[in-house]
């Protein structure tokens, strides 16, 4: 019997110890920030990289919605129902309980019969666009772990993008882009996250897989983190290790899923169909029930806990370590600059502690041997102050100048003090912070550089405009290679002729037209000119040649010589 009962239980750990194999959690271990072991000298502390547990990050999120009077009830009105269009005699209304749709509720547990949910206000104003910001704060950094995923009630929009900002909504980057026909909203081909690759991990994309009509199985629309991450740790994510190799020497990619706010653009309702029903405006909305945001706290690899103080995230530090995301060193624990932990060796890491200043106790502390830097303190006539950009100095004794060298985290300078060209200043960041420098994501087609200035504003060609030269001046519209001017619009460069201006790009001429307005008669390219047709219908004989006039002058002057009759 207990021989049956142990074969029972070790089949099950086999079957349990296999599955855990093949879905392992997202981020794994780096779960200790220390341990105690015992050496030679005695029982030391052995310090290891450490991460806070990733968990729903909705939590601790403030919602702001641009316009702030965008969502519905205030007055009351109508709307028409998700699954008919034309049932239009639902109600909003936000002086009653149960007809209200505020934002809050897109952040309630699901679950709930009837369904709640935010909504905006209708589609009342066509053809003026119905834009819609919703911005997602945590006044803090924050790693996501795993797929922001949104649930619509009412259809899925036909044009959505999703932001993300690293400094606290100062400046934004898209994200991904969201369209039922990409290249006619964003000018972007089609692409979902299977057709990108490792070294294209980091390609902004426009996506037409979810955004769909009123299928009641077409109201998710996801940021694919997992999917992003199997391209180094495999489909089932089991070689973590590959990843934490990635995020740990390539810093754009740890930029690429690390936050602190997220914005939500919705730019164009579901209409279901190509042409606006103008007559039944009430179909047309917005209405969300569900974000799902999973995070953690960027702790820079110092901390395994994330509490929340005044309404604030803030790291529990370890490793001596001080601040928001312990991006410092504590007082008298500057015996050398800052840095922040790595996930590398695999599996503790380096905790990369800060030490005891010298000043401050005489001696160096008992240190486990795997906790000390390759990298030793520079003992310089000055103190080697790099902000925790960099572990190394050089002293030139000439000037009596200490020079941080190799700055890392995109600074550069004497002090590490100043971004390297192609990054602006952080302004809510302190000069110790490993965000303190942020790319300039400059448009490659619309700017003139890689440049910024300390706005994070970039030179744009001419016809662009925008913070990162992404957007085109009246008068140009976005082709493969940036702005170019209109060849034809509703204002000014009329196509001609009875043409058709398609996209601001050609005009589409009649058949006896041609020319890039539809300037031109057809048959002036062809042999022999337009002589002996006419042009084209209503202007008969304008432009013909001149040979039937011709031929008639000498058979006018033969009858005018020839005698009467009868003479």
């Amino acid at each position: 019997m207990y021989l049956s009962r142990f074969l029972s239980l070790h089949t099950l750990w086999v079957t349990v110890s296999s599955v855990m194999q093949h879905y392992p959690s997202v981020w794994g271990h780096y779960d200790v920030c220390k341990t105690q072991i015992y050496t030679e000298e005695g029982k030391v502390w052995d310090y290891m990289a450490c991460q806070p547990e990733a968990r729903d990050m909705i939590k601790y999120v403030k919602v702001t919605l641009d316009p702030p009077d965008i969502t519905c009830g205030d007055p009351p009105e109508t709307f028409c129902a998700m699954g008919n269009p034309y049932m239009c005699n639902n109600e909003c209304d936000a002086s009653t309980q149960e007809l209200a749709h505020p934002p809050e509720l897109m952040f309630d547990l699901e679950g709930r019969h009837p369904s709640t949910f935010w909504q905006s206000t209708t589609w009342k104003d066509y053809p003026k666009p119905l834009h819609v910001n919703i911005t997602l704060s945590w006044n803090k950094t924050i790693e996501l772990t795993d797929n922001i995923v949104i649930t619509f009630e009412s259809g899925r929009p036909d044009q959505m993008i999703l932001e993300k900002s690293l400094d606290y909504g100062r400046t934004w980057q898209p994200y991904q882009y969201y369209a039922t026909d990409c290249l006619d909203a964003f000018h972007m081909d089609p692409k979902s996250v299977r057709d990108l690759s490792q070294h294209t991990v980091l390609e902004i994309i426009c996506t037409e897989e979810y955004s769909t009509g009123y299928m009641t199985n077409s109201k998710i629309i996801h940021f694919e983190i997992k999917d992003r991450f199997a391209f180094f740790a495999g489909p089932r994510l089991h070689n973590m290790a590959s990843l934490y190799g990635q995020l740990d020497t390539t810093k754009k990619l740890r930029d690429f899923f690390t936050i602190t706010d997220l914005r939500i653009r919705l730019l164009r309702p579901a209409t279901g169909e190509i042409y606006v029903d103008e007559q039944h405006l009430a179909r047309y909305f917005y209405a969300i029930s569900d974000i799902r945001v999973y995070g953690r706290c960027k702790c820079n690899l110092h901390a395994t806990g994330c509490k929340e103080e005044n309404k604030r995230l803030l790291c529990e530090c370890e490793h001596n370590t001080t601040g928001p995301d312990c991006g410092k060193c504590k007082k008298n624990y500057q015996g050398r600059p800052w840095s922040a932990g790595s996930y590398l060796p695999i599996p503790k890491g380096t905790a990369n502690i800060c030490i005891p200043s010298i000043s401050s106790i005489g001696i160096a502390p008992k240190l486990a041997m795997s906790t000390v830097s390759s990298v030793q303190v520079a003992n310089h006539k000055r103190d080697c102050e790099c902000f925790g950009h960099s572990n190394r100095c050089s002293y030139i004794e000439l000037l009596n100048t200490v020079i941080c060298v190799s700055c890392k985290h995109n600074t550069r300078g004497q002090h590490c003090e100043l971004c390297r060209l192609g990054y602006f200043r952080n302004a809510s960041a302190e000069l110790d912070d490993e965000n303190v420098c942020i790319d300039c994501y400059c448009n490659p087609f619309g700017s003139v550089h890689d440049r910024c200035n300390d706005r994070g504003f970039c030179e744009c060609k001419e016809g662009t405009s925008g913070p990162k030269c992404d957007k085109c001046l009246p008068g140009y519209i976005w082709h493969s290679l940036g702005c170019q001017p209109n060849v034809c619009d509703n204002e000014l460069l009329h196509c001609q002729n009875g043409g058709t201006c398609i996209n601001n790009v050609r005009c589409q001429c009649p058949p006896a037209y041609t020319g890039i307005l539809c300037e031109k008669l057809r048959c002036e390219r062809e042999p022999g000119g337009c002589g002996g047709r006419s042009s084209a219908p209503g202007r008969a004989g304008e432009g013909a040649g001149p040979g039937p006039r011709l031929l008639l002058l000498p058979l006018l002057a033969l009858l005018a010589a020839r005698p009467p009759r009868g003479c």
